[in-house]
């Protein structure tokens, strides 16, 4: 049940009726303590409410009846709009919440509005990350999680003076001829990506990937790539994909190890199956539910299925989806 809503797949029976494992899933929280407000495209934003959203979420997690494991938080944990001087308190606030949840860890990853609010470092530190925005865990013997820093190349997020940023900016120069670098009026198709509001994976990351995903597959393992950006056109808006998305896919599809790759970012959610068979699943975003409202899910992970009961305006479908490599 992993698929978007209306989208289309094979119904499997599933082998085992419970399953090995269950995990948390939310997107876009983007908390701020401010009115409610609307994005550059005019669909509204409940600031205030997003992080009722996520109390409710962590209720329903602990109350799971065969147990939620760990979840996942797709980045953007507070908005860009928040003051500056309440950034830091703001997203203590929603970490707070997300220590409620009793199962196990919460698994963050750096969102283009955590970046506009805090330096990387602190978010690093205050987000519990190890060490560094890119990492992986293995929450269950054969399993392997993926988390990418999807703005490890890019013009957020650094000191204007690094030379990351100053690439970030060279980079964009030759793409997008817009004087607002965030605004993609007049690219076509997925060039409507390269805008300041995304980023990339820089090339020890890759290398980093390329790896992890080689070592996942000599143990047999089946992997699941979490991201903000989405990495693949068929799950989010052109304007939504991360930049060099088509260099990150080709790691993701070399080792034949990769299930599903979930991002966040796009709000209005989406699903897509890529040509080697790996799903991608992009959540609706909490920031967009209006009051009495509610957008989050978990996954249950049996042999061979991933399966997303989805809550609210994360609707779940009737579409298991079997894994690539253990069909």
């Amino acid at each position: 049940m992993l698929g978007h809503p209306g989208g289309v797949g094979v119904v499997r029976a599933s082998v085992a009726r419970e399953p090995l494992f269950t995990f948390g899933v939310i997107a876009d929280v983007q908390y701020a303590d401010i009115p409610d407000g609307r994005s550059f495209l005019g669909v509204p934003r409940y600031y205030r409410h997003s992080i009722t959203v996520l109390q409710r979420a962590v209720r329903s997690w602990n109350s799971h009846k065969a147990g939620v494991k760990f979840c996942v938080n797709f980045g953007d944990i507070v908005d860009g709009f928040c003051p500056k001087d309440r950034s830091l308190s703001a997203v203590q606030a929603v970490v707070a919440e997300f220590d409620r949840f009793h199962g196990g860890p919460a698994y963050h990853m750096l969102g283009n509005h955590c970046l506009y609010n805090l330096p990387r470092s602190e978010l690093v530190s205050v987000l519990r990350m190890p060490g560094r925005a890119y990492y992986d865990f293995s929450p269950w013997p054969g399993y392997r999680f993926v988390v990418l820093d999807a703005y490890d190349f890019s013009a957020v997020g650094w000191p204007r003076d690094h030379p990351v940023a100053a690439a970030a900016r060279r980079f964009l120069e030759e793409r997008n001829p817009n004087s607002d670098k965030n605004s993609p009026t007049g690219l076509a198709g997925e060039d409507r990506r390269f805008v300041m509001f995304n980023g990339g994976v820089g090339e020890e990351q890759l290398r980093w990937l390329d790896g992890v995903l080689r070592d996942a597959s000599r143990r047999g393992e089946t992997v699941v790539v979490c991201s903000h950006l989405p990495l693949h056109p068929g799950a989010a808006s052109p304007a939504g994909l991360m930049w060099n998305y088509e260099e990150a896919l080709a790691v993701v599809h070399r080792h034949g190890c990769v299930a599903a790759c979930l991002a966040g970012h796009d709000h209005k959610g989406g699903y897509a199956v890529d040509a080697c068979g790996v799903h991608h699943r992009t959540p609706e975003a909490a920031l967009e539910c209006p009051p009495g409202t509610d957008a989050f899910g978990h996954v249950d992970v049996f042999p061979g299925r991933l399966s997303l009961a989805g809550s609210g305006r994360m609707a779940s479908t009737d579409t298991p989806l079997a894994l690539p490599r253990l069909s």
